[in-house]
């Protein structure tokens, strides 16, 4: 082959090649659309934080009943469970001995009666013979003193009558106030005395509520120059044990003397309407108050969070909706959504759906739900 042949050759093969590099670049993909994600706008907004505590419930009031006498309990008068009313009598003790002993009382009263009268009438028929130094003023002395000494047997008399008639009403225990009673502790025929707890009766409508203030929480609560709990009285949702919530609110009432210095808790009591008598003494719930509000909060779904090491990350949509990572301080949760306390500005658009997301990458921002 002469050399001006091979020369055409490379020729050829070359612009065959240029030729196919030209159709490979020209056939190249476009680059690919931007990723369409979900944003939502942060705004100022005024939040309000609520607290739970952990509560248990008793009685509004809660009357022990005891005797207050020895003796053998011989009758229970009242249901148990059931609603009694103040006075009422719920249980009978076996009044004979104390009966054997008024009557005692009786007769040793009318007995000093009848001495105070002898002793008046001796004082009034020694007087006019005195006055007349018909006997000696030392007998009359002794009228006075006999007259004397019956007034007061007579009234030793009426306070041991007195005391007697008590010992017996006493026999009746009756109910200090209205409220449901308890199960009875004591068994007919018992030997009960007055440290013999017979029974309970509690007032339940309303019924109280017992629920520990942290330190920091009473601490919080009692500034802005209010100096007391009470002094906001926000309204008390309680939550069940089944998770139902209470249909009515409480309002609190009182707030402990002191802080427990084992708990570093402040125990708070509330009242809730029970007309339905459904709440009972010894049932445990929670208690939610609404406690503080920020002005000017700014939230963001929790879902648009991430949490790397310990610190907080969000993607936000910049200048020419390019996504970027900024890392945030966040506070606390409202619901479904967290409040961030630094890292945001009023308008940033977070990103909250869409897959993982480049620092850098062009994105088309559409609104979220």
């Amino acid at each position: 082959m002469s050399p001006s042949s091979v020369s055409s050759l490379v020729v050829f093969v070359f612009l065959a090649l240029l030729s196919q590099a030209c159709s490979a670049t020209s056939a190249a993909p476009a680059p690919p659309a931007p990723q369409s994600v979900g944003v939502v706008t942060v705004q100022p907004e005024r939040v309000t934080l609520s607290d739970e505590w952990v509560a248990t419930l008793d009685g509004n009031v809660n009357a022990q009943i005891r005797p207050q006498v020895s003796g053998y309990l011989i009758r229970r008068d009242y249901q148990e469970g059931a609603a009694v009313r103040k006075g009422q009598v719920l249980f009978e003790i076996d009044e004979r001995p104390f009966a054997a002993v008024l009557a005692q009382a009786r007769a040793n009263r009318a007995e000093a009666q009848a001495q105070l009268g002898k002793a008046k009438r001796d004082l009034a028929r020694d007087q006019p013979l005195a006055e007349a130094r018909a006997i000696a003023q030392s007998q009359l002395d002794n009228d006075q003193q006999a007259v004397l000494a019956g007034e007061a047997a007579v009234a030793s008399g009426d306070a041991t009558v007195q005391s007697a008639e008590l010992n017996v009403g006493f026999t009746k225990v009756t109910s200090l106030i209205d409220g449901v009673a308890a199960i009875a502790t004591a068994q007919i025929g018992d030997l009960v005395t007055p440290s013999t707890l017979l029974t309970t009766v509690s007032q339940i409508d309303p019924i109280k509520v017992y629920f520990p203030l942290s330190e920091q929480q009473y601490l919080r609560m009692t500034s802005g120059g209010r100096g007391q709990v009470l002094g906001t009285r926000p309204p008390l949702t309680l939550t069940l044990a089944d998770g139902s919530i209470y249909p009515r609110t409480g309002t609190m009432t009182a707030v402990d003397r002191e802080v427990d210095p084992k708990t570093g808790t402040i125990r708070i009591s509330a009242l809730f309407p029970n007309p339905a008598q459904a709440l009972r003494p010894g049932q445990y719930g929670r208690v939610r108050a609404e406690t503080r509000a920020i002005e000017g909060a700014l939230l963001v779904p929790q879902r648009a969070v991430t949490e790397i090491q310990g610190t907080y990350q969000v993607r936000v949509v910049g200048s020419g909706n390019t996504a970027h990572v900024r890392r945030v301080t966040v506070g606390e949760r409202v619901g479904s959504r967290w409040i961030v306390a630094d890292g945001l500005t009023p308008g940033d658009r977070v990103i909250v759906e869409g897959a993982s997301i480049r620092d850098g990458e062009r994105v088309a921002p559409t609104a979220a739900e």
